[in-house]
């Protein structure tokens, strides 16, 4: 590109206010006031009290586990309400904000410092894997409410699906069976079935290849 094109292409680009008017769109409560946010009456889906014996019982009893006490961990989220299912693998890092609000199908692993953000339901389908330190948002706030309104917005995890390392799952999103999102991925829209995802935002690079089971 031409110095010229350059030039032409940024004095297109949107220029920012002046100082006046900054000032006088940045008066108070103009776009948020956050001494007007509440938490709406049984946004958590159990009462205050319980929340907090949860979070002790995360601290105390579920992170301090040892690596091969999956069972124990897995007791723990159903006794708070949880689906949990047959042979799940839950590292004792994983942060679970309300696990009444949480599905985790059989066979899905759920690695070390993953964090199920479940202000919403999160839904996890049978043999997924959820790979260390991604990041599952269920929830978020309306930005164009002055009280910043807090909302829970479902994410759903289908069947066989593999969220490598370090992957940001927007509030709200869907992943179909069979996704596969690559390491440091931003998913911000639902993706389709049995594509492999990749990028910021995740954008599709190739369909998945169906596998045939070895035997050993």
């Amino acid at each position: 590109m031409s110095q010229l094109s350059a030039c032409r292409d940024a004095s297109a680009m949107p220029q920012p206010p002046a100082s006046a008017d900054v000032e006088a769109m940045t008066e108070h409560g103009r776009y948020q006031d956050l001494s007007q946010f509440k938490v709406p009456a049984g946004f958590r889906g159990r009462p205050g009290w319980y929340v907090q014996l949860w979070w002790v019982v995360q601290a105390l009893l579920f992170r301090p586990s040892p690596q091969i006490a999956y069972g124990w961990r897995r007791m723990l989220l159903r006794w708070f309400g949880a689906q949990v299912g047959v042979g799940a693998i839950i590292r004792p890092t994983v942060r679970v904000t309300y696990p009444w609000k949480v599905a985790i199908g059989d066979h899905a692993w759920i690695g070390d410092e993953v964090t199920l953000y479940s202000l919403g339901e999160i839904d996890i389908g049978a043999h997924s894997v959820v790979s260390q330190k991604s990041y599952i948002c269920a929830g978020d706030h309306d930005y164009q409410s002055v009280e910043f309104a807090i909302r829970g917005r479902p994410v759903r995890i289908g069947t066989q699906v593999w969220i490598a390392s370090d992957v940001f799952v927007a509030p709200g999103v869907t992943i179909a069976d069979g996704v596969v999102v690559g390491a440091r991925s931003t998913v911000l829209r639902s993706l389709q079935k049995g594509f492999v995802y990749v990028g910021n935002p995740a954008r599709p690079v190739k369909s998945r290849n169906v596998g045939e089971l070895r035997s050993a």
